[in-house]
């Protein structure tokens, strides 16, 4: 009818707990740790520029096997790691049993932290608390249980870097829940001030970038279709056609960021090093 108004049907509403139930399926599958170990440069570089101090009290929050764990024990920190599948707290606490080093491991959902206000010294996270359903309530949650005039330190992929681009490409095969937030954001200055500016000192950010070195560009794509949860995931739901299709468009991202010239694969990732100082 001329002249009348369209109106479009208002946004699908948030239903985080089916967000997180599937979240929680995905990093329960594969094991995360095959991966998560080629990241440990990560942890070291986050240890470093939080300058850590033997003594403080460090909480490492979806901390998957321990990266950032393991290394701030190795500065002789008092360090509880956490997270909310059992499994990687496992491969975290054979890494440290092997080591020798001394490290509480907990289950703990990143949005529900089980600590008291303001009990750690510095509070940290590597591709990890990125990843909730929630983003407002995890990042509430870390400041929570920092204490005043202590750090929040973060590695969190940035949306044009070339983990973003992954997250992308999967998206337009398998498009995800209603109203779920993109991880990326937590790599973007943005949005890192919504979610912690009220509360903090200062938000210092670095570009810095992480090396992924396999033995091909298949190499790669055969490791994260069978160990990395998400991806893992992603090509379950698809059939067999389609799955090809995602094939063929990871291997051409890999392709456009390859600077490797001997057939094996070395693509640099961008992410973003994050220190919040709590107000």
């Amino acid at each position: 009818m001329a002249g009348t108004a369209i109106v479009n049907p208002p946004p699908a509403p948030l239903d985080v707990k089916a967000i997180k139930t599937r979240q929680h399926g995905a990093w329960s599958s594969g094991d995360y740790a095959v991966v998560g170990t080629t990241l440990q440069i990560v942890g070291e570089e986050l240890c470093e520029a939080l300058d850590l101090r033997p003594g403080q009290k460090v909480l490492d929050v979806a901390a998957g096997n321990g990266n950032v764990s393991l290394a701030a024990a190795r500065r002789w920190c008092d360090v509880v790691s956490t997270d909310y599948v059992p499994a990687l707290l496992e491969r975290g606490r054979e890494r440290a049993e092997a080591e020798r080093l001394t490290i509480e491991f907990r289950e703990a959902d990143a949005e529900a932290l089980p600590f008291s206000n303001e009990q750690f010294d510095v509070v940290v996270s590597t591709f990890g608390v990125m990843f909730t359903a929630d983003h407002d309530r995890a990042a509430a949650e870390l400041i929570r249980v920092c204490r005043k005039g202590g750090k929040i330190g973060l590695a969190n992929w940035t949306p044009d870097g070339f983990i973003g681009q992954v997250f992308k490409t999967i998206g337009k095969h398998v498009a995800p829940p209603p109203g779920a937030k993109s991880p990326a954001l937590w790599g973007t200055r943005a949005r890192l001030n919504e979610m912690f500016g009220p509360q903090a000192a200062s938000i210092e950010t670095t570009s810095r970038t992480f090396a992924f070195r396999y033995r091909s560009p298949q190499h790669w794509l055969d490791i994260f279709k069978t160990f990395y949860g998400p991806v893992l995931k992603t090509y379950a739901a698809l059939a067999p056609a389609a799955q090809a299709a995602l094939d063929h468009d990871l291997l051409a991202l890999i392709a456009q960021h390859n600077v490797a010239k001997d057939g094996t694969m070395v693509v640099q990732s961008e992410y973003l090093e994050v220190i919040v100082t709590r107000r």
